[in-house]
């Protein structure tokens, strides 16, 4: 983890200096050492050309690494890269795992797909359910004091 949050050396903060380069060598090695966090952060890498070539196919790559080991952030990726490349129907399956995790970006998405005609709207129900129990196994009043507490506009759901 902490090779991990050294990659922080992407963005300059923390007093580091802006160094892609670093920041993908450091994520390489968390990798190796379990970090699975750091395959998302490669794949964006990859995907937008940071420190490296845009290179779509190693973005994925690394996308489903992440989405392997739980990753919503990265199955969200994945869903978006497979709607651009208009293969909807394996997006609209990596959204809706997402969802079932609570990922609120990917319920967006396939109400976006059952707008355009990519979704049923069985499918789009099934999302809403699937979202509403998630947010349902994960909340408590101590979470909702402690956010209360922390920001007074902030929302887990």
């Amino acid at each position: 983890m902490a090779m991990y949050n050294l990659g922080n050396y992407r963005d300059g903060t923390w007093g580091l200096s802006q160094n892609y380069y670093k920041a993908l060598e450091l994520w390489y090695q968390s990798a190796e050492h379990g970090c699975t966090l750091a395959y998302n952060n490669i794949g964006c890498a990859y995907h937008q050309g940071r420190g490296i070539e845009v290179d779509k196919t190693k973005a994925n790559h690394y996308f489903e690494l992440a989405a392997m080991t739980g990753n919503v952030k990265a199955r969200y990726s994945l869903g978006i890269n497979e709607e651009v490349a208009g293969n909807f129907d394996r997006a609209l399956k990596h959204h809706m795992i997402a969802v079932a995790h609570g990922y609120n970006d990917s319920l967006k998405q396939v109400k976006r797909l059952y707008t355009h005609g990519h979704a049923t709207k069985e499918d789009y129900t099934k999302a809403l359910q699937s979202y509403q129990t998630s947010l349902g196994e994960i909340k408590s009043r101590q979470r909702d004091e402690a956010a209360a507490f922390d920001n007074k506009e902030y929302r887990y759901y």
